[in-house]
């Protein structure tokens, strides 16, 4: 899996997130000075699938940019779909997830749960570098 850099106003996030994780995860991040996990995106959409913690807490910091893996989510059958426990649903299909991030009318928090094939990998990306613009390639 690549990693890339991707401006943050592409990212579209289709959950809410729990303010007191954000700020859990603030913390550890100033302590790494670095993000050490990409997020997950649809390539085609810039939704988040993964990471929307720290999503916001880029948002937060001011950075630019965040290190990101994107895939095709509605074609790859390697990325597995399920709801979390207790979240008030039974299901949720892929579009859904999709329709919520590009309509604004985010999920509540812990909604969808994605599993994949392959892990994201682990990286370093100092937030000083973060701050700057991407480079495309």
């Amino acid at each position: 899996m690549e990693v890339e850099l991707i401006p943050l106003e592409v990212l579209r996030p289709h959950e809410q997130v729990i303010p007191k994780k954000v700020d859990q995860l603030e913390k550890m991040t100033h302590r790494w000075n670095a993000y050490t996990k990409p997020l997950l995106l649809d390539r085609k959409t810039g939704t988040i699938l993964d990471g929307h913690h720290r999503y916001h807490i880029a948002k937060r910091l001011g950075l630019l940019c965040v290190p990101c893996v994107l895939i095709d989510y509605l074609n790859d059958n390697s990325i597995e779909l399920d709801v979390w426990p207790n979240c008030g649903r039974d299901s949720i299909s892929k579009q859904e997830v999709i329709d919520s991030a590009l309509s604004g009318n985010l999920m509540t928090p812990k909604t969808s749960r994605h599993r994949l094939s392959d892990h994201l990998p682990p990286i370093a990306v100092s937030l000083h570098r973060l701050r700057q613009p991407a480079v495309s390639n």
